[in-house]
Formats: structure tokens, sequence, C-alpha cells
């Protein structure tokens, strides 16, 4: 009985991370596809009616985020509580637990805020980086499940000062790479550089002219200094970390991730916004801060790890 009682756990969590991924990837299309009225000023209805009853392509996209958020919600929820009760021996449970309702709640609030009465871009581009931080509590909680430590010898883990300092800086500097390209999205600055990797390749060392181009180049450029540190990082676990598994494949992972997330931004201009480019890139950005935060876990696990010694 209970193994059949942590075998559903397990479903619930690994269902509970790929709802969370929707959610992100669902916002990110509504964003994309200049869906967010597609239910009017009108929530939690939707056009006035529980169930919208004129089916529009931006009120299928927006009407199918809500409904996905919902029921991902309740999910969480369960995977919280049940993860207090049954993993409270586990010291990150329940802070992880708390994160995951709190800033699901906050970006589902801003997501309402933004239809009622709209919000200016600054604002709503927090909205992606808040529903992240949920998803990362979310995949954290999933792999204390799967018992994920155990497996990669996370209890043996011993992280050295320098790359500790690492770790939290470019996980704290990958939110502003979210939150700048979140900003370019809102601002409607996708297009503004037409060229990669210069604004205008024909002119490399002009700066831009318009503030719309300075949010886009931001953007490229906080790109580009997180694959260089990222880079560095990767180096570094590979001349140090060999003995250490789960650090020496975490940042190749990483390295690998910051790559995607760079050449699908490239191909986001040279396909001139295609869809399924634009939503691996949101993709990929996901799952880099989701492992960035784990090796994060991780440099918690050390410091006790180096405290029982």
């Amino acid at each position: 009985m209970q193994h059949r009682y942590y075998w559903i756990l397990k479903w619930v969590a690994v269902a509970t991370t790929l709802g969370m991924l929707l959610i992100l990837l669902g916002g990110a299309l509504v964003t994309k596809t200049d869906s967010g009225l597609g239910c009017g000023r009108n929530w939690p209805d939707c056009n006035g009616s529980l169930i919208p009853k004129e089916i529009t392509t931006e009120v299928l996209i927006e009407f199918s985020h809500r409904f996905v958020t919902g029921a991902v919600s309740i999910l969480v929820l369960i995977l919280v509580f049940w993860t207090w009760r049954s993993l409270s021996h586990v010291k990150e449970v329940k802070f992880l637990g708390f994160l995951a309702i709190f800033f699901l709640v906050l970006q589902a609030l801003i997501g309402a805020a933004q239809v009622l009465w709209g919000q200016g871009d600054f604002i709503l581009a927090l909205h992606f980086g808040i529903s992240l931080i949920s998803f990362a509590a979310v995949m954290l909680l999933a792999m204390i499940v799967f018992e994920v430590d155990q497996k990669f010898d996370a209890d043996r883990v011993i992280i050295r000062r320098k790359l500790k300092w690492h770790t939290i800086g470019v996980t704290l500097y990958s939110y502003i790479v979210v939150y700048t390209g979140a900003l370019v999205r809102h601002t409607g600055s996708s297009l503004t550089c037409p060229s990669w990797p210069f604004c205008y390749n024909d002119k490399p060392f002009s700066l831009p002219s318009k503030v719309y181009e300075w949010v886009h180049m931001g953007h490229r450029l906080a790109a580009l200094l997180i694959f260089i540190w990222i880079l560095y990082i990767m180096i570094h676990a590979i001349k140090h970390y060999k003995e250490q598994r789960v650090i020496y494949w975490g940042w190749i992972i990483a390295f690998i991730l910051v790559a995607l997330q760079i050449i699908a931004g490239m191909f986001i201009i040279l396909t001139q916004l295609n869809l399924v480019v634009s939503l691996l890139h949101s993709l990929f950005i996901t799952l880099l801060f989701g492992l960035l935060c784990y090796m994060i876990l991780l440099v918690a696990r050390s410091s006790y790890n180096e405290n029982k010694r």
C-alpha cells in the first residue's frame, strides 16, 4: 500500500511539473499572438460568460490558458500539501511549497489585473519571471519526490567557494536576462532590430537610436554575457569537479541550454517571429532557470555537508 501511495505521488509530481511548463508556454503563446484580450476585459469569466459562446483564435488561446492555469493550480496545491505531509523530513520541502503557491497566485493576480485594468510594459514583463519561480519550485519538489539527490549522491557534494558564488551570481543574473527578454516581447521590440548579431549588420558599431532598439540590444547583450559566464563555469566544473558527476554534467547541460537559447533567439529574427521558434526560446530559458535553481539547491546541500564533517 505504501509503494502504491508513493507511486501516485510521483505521477502527481510529474503532471504538476508538466502543467507548470504548459502555463509558462501558454502565457508566452498569449503574448506572442496578442491574445491577452481574447476574453475582453472580463475575468474570471470570458466575454460575459463562464464558457465562451463565440470561439475565435484569440478566445481559444486565452481561455485555454486560463483553464490550464486553474487546473494546474489544483495540482500544485495537492503536490505541496502531500509533500509537506509525506516528506517533511526534507528541509527544503516547506520552503519550496510556499514559493510554488505564492508565486503561482501572484502571477495569476498580475494576469487578472492586466485583463481588468491593463498594466504597463515594465510590470507585464515581470509576469513570465514570476511564473518561472513557481515552475522552478514545483520542479525541485518533483526532483525531491523522485529522490534525484540520492541518485546523484548530492548528500556527498562539496562545492568550493568560487563555484558557489558563481552559481548564485549567474542564477540571479539569469533573472535579469529573463526580464529583458520579456520586456522585448511586451514592448513590441522583437523586430526593431532586423539583423543579427548586430541591430543593423551594415552599421555594426552604431549605437541604438531609438528606445526600443536599446531594449532589444540590451537583451542581446545580457544574453551574450550569460552565455560567456556559463561557458566559463562549465570549463571550471569540467576541470575541477570530474569526480562529482551532478556538478560536472549539470553545468555541461546548462551550457547546452544557454547555447540553444542563443540559437533560438537568432532564428526568431531570421524567421521573422516564427511561433514555434519563439516558443522554443521560452522553453529553453525555462529549463535553464530550473536547472540553475537546482544548482542553488546543491550549494545549500554542500554547505550542509561541510557542516556535518
